[in-house]
């Protein structure tokens, strides 16, 4: 019996039961009277929807936080989201070192599956600098923009209390705001927002990255060397960044930039490059912007952020190892290299498996979307850039979310979960277990392309 359980019960399915858990405990808490302001109803549906999405980091709603909970609902989003951006297992970690216990086998199992790592070594290490890095980095955010926000709020707990949730959704991308309009109350503000920026930045390009440049600035090892994981998601990284804003700036150059000055597109190309990758956090309403740019940031948020980082989407890492491989197809070559490496066949086999199970998968959710909703009251546009938001965890929307039946946010709820768990964690919890073959058939080519 306790070995049928422990074969059911793998590392992938335990991530994902203890996900479920998460949202379902906070689904209670956030429903609870004691969250809401006076006066205020909610159902368990919009509570529960808000729970998946603040634990899968997204920021999708179909409430306004400001006008639904009060202080101690705010502290309960709040802690979902930091359980949801730095991850279950290094909460748990955490815990388990505060009281003196050791961390066994089973545990760094999950570790490893939770922040999507490859190897044992150094595991626990790793946890202690998630949970520091990430700490460190919300304070220092909170004090900046608590500081600054004296300008725009009437007491100093209200600019600190702004301030250090704003920190926290940035850093998180969890795209939550307690303003109740985003950030579009400082629309025209360019140091909130290089701020702002600067935290998505910290919180999307993974953790393993900012380990390497702590330890790299610290300069204690001289023979210090960025791995090739650093250097290939740093480089996608950036290079997708830059892209994005040069791809809104051009579509957007005849269009809502018109009468702008230059450094206002700027700064709005820069902004929505900058959340479109995982932030969800918005200076303006992206219904206005037009089809051609909602849909290039679309592709944007399904692309996401770096793998082991509080964001979503197929992640950098795959759209390198595509690009790398298929550059190298087309070279004539069979093994793909780069920064004097190889890539792993395995690694390659799993960057087209994601690639091919996101996108059929975003486009069952976007049939059942419409057949559920139809095209006469919201637009096909809608609800692609809904659902890519949703899967890709980002959390920009134009504004359809409280319009959805319940059966359509079901379906938007899933896609979160699956978008925060990771799409290759989820494949192998429902994978059945590995067969070793004793023989093999005799090969055929068959025709592609």
């Amino acid at each position: 019996m306790k070995s049928g359980r422990n074969l059911f019960l793998t590392p992938f399915r335990v991530i994902l039961i203890s996900y479920v858990a998460a949202m379902i405990l906070f689904s209670v808490l956030l429903y609870l009277p004691i969250s809401h302001l006076p006066g205020v109803e909610l159902s368990y549906s919009e509570a529960l929807f808000t729970s998946v999405s603040a634990v899968s980091v997204t920021g999708l709603t179909v409430i306004n936080v400001s006008e639904t909970f009060n202080y101690i609902g705010i502290v309960f989003l709040a802690l979902a989201i930091q359980l949801g951006g730095i991850g279950i297992m290094t909460m748990g970690t955490f815990v388990w070192m505060l009281f003196g216990r050791k961390i066994n086998f089973s545990q760094r199992m999950l570790i490893m599956v939770d922040q999507n790592q490859n190897h044992f070594s150094g595991l626990v290490n790793l946890m202690r600098g998630i949970l520091i890095v990430a700490i460190l980095i919300e304070l220092v955010g909170a004090l900046i923009l608590g500081t600054y926000f004296l300008r725009y709020f009437d007491t100093p707990a209200q600019a600190y209390y702004q301030g250090a949730f704003a920190s926290l959704s940035a850093f998180t991308n969890a795209g939550f705001d307690v303003t109740g309009e985003s950030l579009i109350p400082f629309a025209d503000d360019y140091y909130v927002q290089l701020v702002v920026i600067l935290l998505i930045f910290a919180g999307a390009i993974g953790f393993p990255v900012l380990l390497e440049l702590r330890e790299f600035l610290s300069n204690k090892n001289p023979n210090f060397k960025f791995s090739l994981f650093t250097k290939i998601t740093t480089i996608t990284f950036l290079a997708v960044f830059v892209i994005g804003v040069v791809g809104i700036w051009a579509l957007e150059s005849g269009h809502y930039y018109v009468g702008l000055h230059w450094h206002e597109q700027l700064f709005n190309a820069v902004f929505n490059s900058a959340t479109a990758r995982s932030g969800g956090l918005a200076t303006m309403d992206v219904s206005e912007l037009h089809m051609a740019t909602l849909l290039f940031i679309s592709f944007l948020m399904i692309i996401g952020a770096s793998p082991s980082s509080v964001g979503g989407g197929i992640r950098t890492t795959t759209i390198a190892v595509m690009f790398l491989t298929i550059r190298s197809f087309a070279q004539g070559k069979e093994d793909v290299k780069v920064f004097g490496r190889q890539i792993h066949s395995e690694d390659k086999q799993k960057a087209f498996i994601v690639l091919s199970v996101f996108l059929v998968m975003l486009f069952a959710a976007v049939t059942l979307i419409v057949a559920f909703e139809g095209t006469e009251r919201l637009s096909l546009m809608a609800i692609i850039f809904e659902t890519a938001s949703a899967f890709g965890t980002c959390g920009l929307s134009m504004g359809i979310t409280a319009d959805l039946s319940l059966a359509s946010q079901g379906i938007l709820m899933m896609l979160m979960f699956i978008g925060r768990v990771g799409l290759l964690a989820f494949l192998f919890s429902i994978r059945r277990k590995e067969q070793k073959s004793y023989f093999k058939y005799p090969t055929e080519r068959i025709i592609i392309g």
